[in-house]
């Protein structure tokens, strides 16, 4: 969606077709591909003009890697995880991971109503801070010791287990409509 008929490229420099000065959605899927192209236009609030440029793109690309990462850290870390065998009870659970959920609830709640009002930057938002900050930046830092030094059936390390399959699931399901991977 292209706001008042043109995009504005990231000098804040109109571009249009007839101006000859566009980024061609191929090139973009060629440098960067067609995740970072469909990350770009959820990221956008079409609500005033939308900008595009090679920084942004690259921004955008660093984004995507990170939210990729810590997808690809939960899969790895949940190899041989059993719903029915490993799952702690969330009153059994260690608080840190009992926090997690609660921040997963807060996104979930916040992404729903932004889905809701078509607000689709806000849910790029939220789903970026959540993957950087709440889980990159904080908890998957703070859990890396239980998942890899405690006994393998251990209650704190089902525990952290549990609360990441709730939240990689969360998150597949979330992100399912803008991101693909």
């Amino acid at each position: 969606v292209l706001t008042h008929g043109f995009v504005v490229d990231g000098k804040g420099k109109k571009m249009s077709k007839s101006m000859g000065n566009v980024i061609a959605p191929e090139k973009i899927i060629k440098q960067y591909g067609a995740d970072i192209l469909r990350m770009w236009v959820t990221a956008e609030d079409y609500a005033g003009d939308i900008r595009i440029s090679g920084e942004i793109l690259k921004g955008l690309s660093d984004a995507y890697r990170r939210i990729r990462n810590t997808m690809r850290f939960l899969i790895s870390n949940l190899d041989g995880y059993d719903q029915e065998v490993d799952t702690v009870p969330l009153d059994q659970m260690q608080g840190v991971d009992r926090w997690i959920l609660g921040r997963l609830a807060g996104l979930i709640e916040r992404v729903d109503q932004s889905y809701n009002a078509y607000s689709f930057h806000r849910v790029y938002q939220d789903l970026h801070y959540f993957c950087s900050m709440d889980l990159g930046a904080f908890y998957l830092d703070i859990v890396k010791d239980r998942l890899y030094c405690d006994p393998k059936n251990s209650l704190s390390r089902r525990s952290v287990r549990t609360a990441m399959s709730h939240v990689l699931e969360s998150l597949v399901r979330l992100m399912a409509p803008i991101l693909s991977f």
